[in-house]
């Protein structure tokens, strides 16, 4: 699919792509906002007409399908047209954990990445991270929130010693680099490093910064997940 199409004769704006409805929010009695993330256009705010009413095809957080926006103006809101292709939730519906695994992964999505910025490898990305939240959650999701914070300029090395290079006795991790630690170069700063293994507890700790780099709050639903 193209990513843009323009029409200059007052037809407006439209962007087509495959997503991800990751977040609903009430317009009105009949209509709803919709955040949709996009593979080709990332983060797409947009009105679904009758959402709040519709009793075939609602629109519900989690499903995936083909998005149309149409807008006048591209600085509009603008409105979707959604055709849904599966809801991805429906699996893990009876698993509370995974359901918050989900639902972190959605606000921080709509609450860190910039709108209208392709994020493609993250995109698939958490299309895997959706379809294998059945088998071993935390892990799927940890690893999910890596991709993240890698793609928002918080990658993290853990392949040799940011100090000497050593490859051995790796069991640190830096706050301000993200890159591991050895035992005998993390002897004088122990107090200020993080442990390895990276946990959630440990990448909780790099969204805040990022949360605090961008003026914001780090969603209530991360703020729940806790480490099993």
């Amino acid at each position: 699919m193209a990513p843009i199409y323009l029409n200059w004769h007052n037809r407006g704006v439209k962007l087509e792509s495959d997503g991800i409805l990751i977040g609903l929010r009430p317009f009105n009695d009949r209509d709803v906002v919709a955040r949709i993330f996009t593979r080709n256009h990332g983060l797409v705010a947009g009105v679904m007409r009758g959402g709040a009413v519709a009793k075939k095809n609602r629109p519900l957080v989690g499903q995936c399908g083909n998005a149309v926006w149409n807008a006048r103006l591209d600085s509009m809101l603008g409105t979707f047209h959604w055709d849904v292709e599966k809801n991805l939730s429906v699996p893990i519906m009876g698993n509370v954990a995974s359901l918050n695994f989900m639902n972190a992964a959605f606000d921080l999505l709509g609450g860190l990445l910039p709108e209208r910025e392709c994020f493609m490898q993250l995109y698939d990305d958490t299309l895997d991270m959706l379809c294998n939240l059945t088998h071993d959650a935390e892990n799927v999701y940890l690893q999910w929130e890596i991709a993240l914070l890698r793609e928002l300029g918080y990658a993290l090395d853990l392949s040799c010693c940011s100090g000497c290079g050593a490859t051995d006795g790796l069991n640190y991790l830096s706050p301000r680099t993200g890159r591991a630690v050895c035992d005998v170069c993390a002897a004088p700063y122990i107090d200020k490093l993080y442990r390895l293994p990276v946990n959630l507890n440990t990448t909780l700790r790099f969204v805040e910064s990022v949360c605090l780099q961008q003026g914001t709050e780090v969603p209530m639903m991360r703020k729940m997940l806790k480490k099993l």
